[in-house]
C-alpha cells in the first residue's frame, strides 16, 4: 500500500512528490504527458509584475520559499535546471521611468527593484530611456527539470506511465484503490486536463494558452532577460525565446500563426537587429477567474486531493502550494484561504454533490 497516488507530473505533480518523498511517504505517479504547459513555460521566476510595478501574490514568500526548494531538487537529481538571470524592464518613456523610481521606494517592491536605471549598450535594442533591473531572478527550465524527475520516480518504480482511467478509481472506508493498487489518498495534479476530472470538473478552471517563438539572433548578444511588450530569453547560442501569448478562447493545443504575428510586432517595436524564427510552441496553464490556485481536499471524499491551478506564476508557487497541502493533510493545518478550493464548494453543491 502507498500513501499517496499522484496524477500528472507536470510542476504541481512533481512539487507534491518531492515534497511527499521528503517526509518519507511513499508514492505513485500517474502521467501520460498529455498536458504540456509545465513542458513549454518559459520558466521566469520574478516576484513582481512589471507591466505594472507591483508584487505578485504572496510574491516574497513565495521567492523564500520555492527558490530553496528548487535548488535542493537540483543538487539530489544532479542536473542543472535553475539559471540564474538578470530580468530587465525596458523603460520606453519618460513616464515609465518615473513610475520606476516611484516603485523603487516601495514597502515590498524595494526587496527586488534596483534604485536608478541602467542605460543601455545594446545596440540592437531600442531603449532610449533605458531600463530598471530586477534583482534575485531567473529561469527554471522545466522541461529539464520533468524529464530528470520522470527519470528519478523511474528509477525508483513510483511512475506509471499511462492513462488514468477515472472510472476504476474506487473510494474506500480507510483509503482508495485503482487497479490493485492501495493508497491512502490521491491527489489530482493534471493542470489543464483537470477539466474532465469528474471529481473536480465543477471547479472553474478556464485555461488560458500562452505560445513562444524561438529565434536565431546573431547579433544580438544579449545575456539578460529583457521585459518590454513581450519577454526576450536568452537561451545560449544566440538562440532566444519570445512570448508569451494570452489566448482565453483557444483552446487548440497546436502553435497558431495569429499568436506568431503578435510575438513578432510586440517584439519588432524594440529589437533592431536581424533575426530568424525557428520554432514555435504552445501549451495551456492552468488558470483561475480569481488567479490563485486550486488546493484542498474534495467536498464530499476526504481521501481525494487537488493541486491545480498555478497559472502563469507556476514555478513560484507550486513549491510552495504543494507544502501548504501537505500540512493540510497530514497536520490539519489550515490551508491559505486564498487557495482553498472550499472557495468554491458552493459550485459543487449547484451541481448537484456529484460524483
Amino acid at each position: 500500500m502507498r500513501d499517496y497516488i499522484i496524477v500528472g507530473s507536470g510542476l504541481a505533480g512533481v512539487a507534491m512528490a518531492e515534497t511527499l518523498l521528503g517526509q518519507g511517504h511513499s508514492v505513485v505517479v500517474f502521467d501520460n504527458q498529455s498536458q504540456k504547459a509545465s513542458m513549454v513555460a518559459g520558466g521566469l521566476y520574478n516576484p513582481v509584475v512589471l507591466k505594472r510595478l507591483n508584487l505578485s501574490w504572496e510574491g516574497s514568500r513565495l521567492m523564500a520559499f520555492s527558490i530553496p526548494f528548487y535548488e535542493a531538487l537540483q543538487a539530489k537529481l544532479g542536473v542543472e535546471f535553475d539559471e540564474k538571470l538578470s530580468v530587465m524592464r525596458l523603460l520606453a518613456t519618460a513616464r515609465e521611468q518615473n513610475d520606476w523610481f516611484q516603485a523603487t521606494d516601495q514597502e515590498g517592491l524595494s526587496e527586488f527593484l534596483i534604485p536608478g536605471i541602467t542605460d543601455n549598450d545594446n545596440p540592437c535594442l531600442e531603449a532610449p530611456f533605458g531600463f530598471g533591473a530586477v534583482r534575485l531572478t531567473g529561469r527554471i527550465h522545466t522541461a529539464r527539470l520533468l524529464a530528470a524527475y520522470r527519470d528519478s520516480l523511474a528509477g525508483a518504480g513510483n511512475l506509471r506511465e499511462e492513462d488514468f482511467q477515472y472510472e476504476n478509481l474506487k473510494i474506500e472506508k480507510e483509503g482508495v484503490s485503482y487497479e490493485g493498487l492501495s493508497a491512502r489518498a490521491i491527489i489530482f495534479c493534471e493542470g489543464f486536463g483537470l477539466q474532465q476530472n469528474p471529481y473536480f470538473n465543477y471547479l472553474p478552471l478556464n485555461g488560458t494558452k500562452g505560445e513562444l517563438l524561438r529565434i536565431h539572433a546573431p547579433e544580438l548578444k544579449e545575456s539578460r532577460v529583457i521585459k518590454s511588450g513581450v519577454f526576450l530569453i536568452p537561451l545560449g547560442e544566440d538562440r532566444y525565446l519570445v512570448g508569451a501569448t494570452y489566448s482565453w478562447k483557444d483552446k487548440t493545443p497546436g502553435p497558431t500563426d495569429t499568436a506568431r504575428e503578435e510575438i513578432l510586432a510586440k517584439l519588432r517595436k524594440f529589437l533592431r537587429c536581424d533575426f530568424k524564427v525557428e520554432g514555435q510552441q504552445a501549451g495551456i496553464r492552468p488558470t483561475v477567474p480569481d488567479r490563485r490556485p486550486l488546493v484542498g481536499r474534495h467536498p464530499r471524499f476526504p481521501q481525494v486531493y487537488v493541486l491545480n491551478g498555478l497559472g502563469s506564476r507556476g514555478v513560484l508557487i507550486a513549491p510552495y502550494a504543494a507544502h501548504c497541502l501537505h500540512r493540510f493533510m497530514e497536520q490539519d493545518l489550515p490551508l491559505p484561504e486564498a487557495m482553498d478550493c472550499a472557495r468554491f464548494n458552493k459550485r459543487f453543491e449547484k451541481a448537484g454533490g456529484h460524483p
